[in-house]
């Protein structure tokens, strides 16, 4: 893909979730349509037992944090073992997208005010869903920051397939057990897919892979393949 394309194509990833988000926000908001279908779907959809209840702690702090703290603290050996440039800034951005999950989604539940479903005691505040955009986020930059350091296509595809199953069993879990209506969890998508949009670019920034050995410069490595320097004499 030509680089000028890349500038192009994050508003477009960008775009849909925050439409998507907003459309949602705006139907609980006020109450509309859109939610008593959601109080429907989710009537045929709740039946608490323990399966759900495991698989909707998985978007805990406790679970879903130190799967991303690993990830960070191996990308950023990576990147410096490497000799990558800048090699702090995709752990950076995990770290502030990460931060930015309590500070988005805290505000958001208390202007929303919205009720939970008849499977939890009476409460408000269940809008958007925090478990699951702790899942997203967690676990969807943990699989950015280590895409790009696996060679083998297999180990990339179970990584995502990994993260996938990761975030839908979270959500899956977290419906089927009655902690949230199925739009909480939708919208939680649409904010987590937004902020790992901002963690893609910089989780890209190492574009071979990491296999510039430990030490040497990608530009000193380009010099020993075969591309000329200014300092180099006839052979």
């Amino acid at each position: 893909m030509p680089v000028s394309a890349r500038p192009r194509a994050l508003p477009a990833l960008v775009g849909l979730p925050v439409l998507l988000f907003a459309l949602i926000t705006w139907q609980v908001v006020a109450d509309g349509p859109l939610v008593g279908v959601d109080e429907r779907l989710s009537g045929a959809l709740v039946h608490p037992d323990r399966i759900s209840e495991l698989l909707s702690d998985l978007g805990n702090v406790q679970v879903a944090v130190p799967v991303l703290v690993v990830a960070l603290v191996y990308a950023a050996w990576h990147g410096r073992a490497s000799g990558v440039d800048r090699w702090w800034v995709p752990p950076l951005a995990g770290v502030v997208a990460m931060a930015l999950v309590p500070a988005l989604v805290a505000p958001l539940k208390e202007w929303t005010d919205r009720p939970g479903t008849p499977a939890v005691p009476p409460a408000v505040g269940y809008y958007p869903s925090g478990h699951t955009a702790t899942a997203v986020v967690a676990y969807g930059t943990a699989a950015l920051l280590l895409f790009p350091l696996l060679r083998s296509p297999a180990v990339r595809r179970t990584l995502v397939v990994l993260c996938a199953v990761l975030v839908l069993g979270t959500s899956y879990g977290l419906v089927r057990r009655g902690y949230h209506w199925p739009l909480d969890v939708v919208a939680s998508w649409c904010l987590g897919v937004v902020l790992l949009a901002g963690v893609r670019p910089a989780a890209r920034r190492n574009p071979d892979g990491g296999r510039t050995p430990p030490g040497v410069s990608r530009s000193t490595r380009r010099s020993s393949s075969g591309t000329p320097s200014s300092s180099s004499g006839p052979s």
